[in-house]
């Protein structure tokens, strides 16, 4: 078999990493190389590049190998699936990382990997990555790891004192999931290696008996990723288990990721396009539950456990909880104000602001920046209200997208 190019693994490598989901450099300290290095972070966040599926990336998203040992059902690069195979070595991760930023095609590096000989030489390998950005490189750009929960503790310790961020990975929503889908991992081991990351950092993040803070680690903190559509789970168990998640661990994220059945490659079956749609309801209704003040099971407890795919969800609660509706933006709290559809944190803020002034009105509203064709039906000013529309079995449909005509050729 040929020797493969740099470039002929980038491309395969590049494409098994687009299942794992990534993030923006947001929430890791300000760096930059004003005084000597390469590369810098903003704490805005950055989204320069995107992936083929339309998901904002700005990283050089990649896996070291896409050899793995392990075989779990729901990964297109298990052991026995009969993909083609490829590997870095530690120097091709550095050199296309820096060679990728001083073309201004990145800002920092999103690395994974299958599990080649054992979880900890993979480790080893993915440290040796980090550490030779940094002290070697001085390269000051985003680095976040997918860590091995089987690798040891001191490996996983010295991959925090190198990247922004550390994820580790509890795969399925459920452990009967996990041990039906992935054998090979244990999810109570996954459990105690995040707890151990949590611990570590509140550990660093601690003053010295001489009153300094010790080495930053992992200063973007952790997140996780849920396999979504493997196992059956429904939307309702896979946000409740979210909610533990984020409280158990402090996660800066939990990301999910759907699961799209991979055919055997000797079959001619096309690929069944992935529920992407389920998966972005997950995320609204994810960022509802951390910011917009909604309990895991409101959001779905009208709609037999699960998300509404055709309205987003905060949409759909407002619908299936009308008679809390509607609510005078001059005199609502800010608590029923965020759960009106239509107004972000933002305009509500300003809207809290506004009313202390002036009364307002429908068109302050609009230039506030309320989504008022979403709104304009769940609130009531002086110069509007929704009358009977409210109550109207239609106003469902003039959220929902009309039917599409299903092609069968």
């Amino acid at each position: 078999m040929a020797k493969r190019t740099l470039q002929d693994k980038l491309a395969i490598l590049s494409d098994a990493a687009k299942y794992d989901a990534s993030c923006a450099s947001s929430g890791t300290s300000k760096r930059n190389s004003l005084k000597g290095g390469l590369g810098s972070t903003e704490g805005s966040g950055i989204c320069h590049a995107y992936a083929p599926d339309g998901r904002c990336i700005s990283l050089l998203k990649i896996l070291l190998t896409n050899f793995c040992i392990y075989d779990c059902a729901y990964c297109i690069n298990r052991v026995s699936s009969n993909v083609e195979r490829a590997r870095f070595t530690p120097d091709e991760v550095v050199h296309l990382t820096t060679e990728f930023y001083r073309r201004n095609y990145i800002e920092g590096l999103f690395l994974s990997s299958g599990i080649i000989r054992s979880p900890d030489y993979t480790m080893e390998q993915m440290v040796r990555i980090a550490k030779s950005l940094r002290q070697e490189h001085l390269f000051r750009g985003y680095i976040h790891l997918k860590t091995i929960p089987d690798a040891s503790p001191e490996l996983i310790e010295e991959a925090g004192l190198f990247a922004d961020r550390l994820s580790i990975n509890v795969e399925l929503p459920t452990d009967q999931g996990v041990r039906a889908y992935a054998p090979e991992k244990d999810p109570d081991q996954i459990r105690r290696a995040m707890g151990d990351l949590r611990l570590k950092k509140a550990e660093y993040s601690e003053k010295t008996h001489t009153g300094r803070r010790k080495a930053k680690f992992a200063p973007a903190g952790q997140s996780t990723q849920l396999i979504v559509g493997a196992d059956g789970a429904s939307d309702a168990t896979i946000l409740q288990n979210s909610t533990r998640l984020y409280g158990a661990y402090k996660l800066k994220r939990v990301y999910y990721s759907a699961f799209s059945p991979i055919p055997d490659a000797s079959t001619a079956l096309p690929l069944i396009k992935p529920p992407l749609m389920r998966e972005h309801r997950l995320y609204q209704a994810d960022w509802l539950m951390r910011f917009y003040g909604f309990e895991a099971d409101e959001i779905t407890e009208k709609q037999g456990d699960m998300l509404d795919l055709a309205v987003d969800p905060k949409l759909s609660w407002a619908l299936q909880n009308r008679h809390l509706f509607p609510v005078d933006p001059n005199r609502a709290s800010r608590d029923m104000l965020l759960r009106v559809p239509g107004f972000g944190t933002k305009t509500v803020s300003r809207i809290l602001n506004a009313r202390r002034t002036k009364s307002l009105r429908y068109d302050d509203l609009t230039r506030i920046g309320a989504n008022m064709k979403n709104a304009r039906s769940f609130i009531t000013v002086s110069d509007w209200t929704p009358g009977q529309s409210l109550d109207a079995e239609s106003l469902r449909a003039r959220f929902a997208p009309p039917p599409e005509q299903l092609q069968l050729i």
